[in-house]
């Protein structure tokens, strides 16, 4: 990815058999993910679906979340994606957008389903460095899950300020991209890793 923020490997697929073949490759479990164009906020949905563990139930479950969508017509970001699973218990919100004021902003809290209803974040313009990300997170009400976590390590914090300068880098060199929303991003080992992604972008 051009931003440099890592991502949970996996592949877009368009039909069921398409599905099981990048379910072999990223390995099982999977997560199922519709993909259209339209659709923000799919756990809200019912569009995703975890946990999924052969060659039959990954047919079934791509089918269902296919649709009715017609490959000849559909976008090419548009289908289901079959992702890795991720065993977590640790997931954040880091993401940046466009502030009328202070232009790029970078902004991290805890994320999850929990994300809108907490509201837990702080935000920072861009450029970041390690100080920033070090006050961010001690702005937060949730900044215990950064430190050892019921047997987890710390989160690396050089992590959390690579992939918040990349998504202010991002915003600064390209002025079409209004705003980027990683959520969740998920806490794997020390290491952070992008499961979903919302990219808004002007007309």
């Amino acid at each position: 990815m051009r931003a440099r923020v890592p991502v949970v490997e996996g592949e877009l697929v368009r039909d069921p058999d398409g599905a099981v073949a990048a379910a072999e490759k990223v390995g099982w479990p999977v997560v199922l993910k519709a993909s259209r164009r339209e659709l923000a906020h799919k756990s809200e949905r019912g569009l995703v679906r975890l946990g999924v563990g052969d060659p039959t139930e990954v047919r079934s479950v791509a089918q269902e979340l296919l649709g009715d969508l017609d490959p000849s017509t559909a976008h090419p970001d548009e289908g289901v994606l079959v992702l890795r699973q991720i065993r977590s218990t640790r997931e954040l919100l880091m993401g940046a957008h466009r502030d009328p004021i202070f232009g790029p902003v970078v902004v991290m809290g805890l994320g999850g389903v929990l994300a809108e209803a907490l509201d837990d974040v702080s935000v920072r313009p861009v450029p970041i460095g390690r100080g920033d990300v070090e006050d961010m997170i001690s702005e937060l009400r949730s900044r215990a899950i950064f430190g050892e976590f019921r047997g987890e390590r710390p989160i690396d914090t050089r992590e959390v300020e690579a992939v918040l300068a990349a998504l202010g880098r991002l915003l600064a060199s390209d002025e079409s991209i209004e705003s980027v929303d990683l959520n969740p991003v998920m806490v794997e080992g020390r290491s952070l890793v992008a499961v979903d992604a919302l990219v808004e972008v002007t007309a």
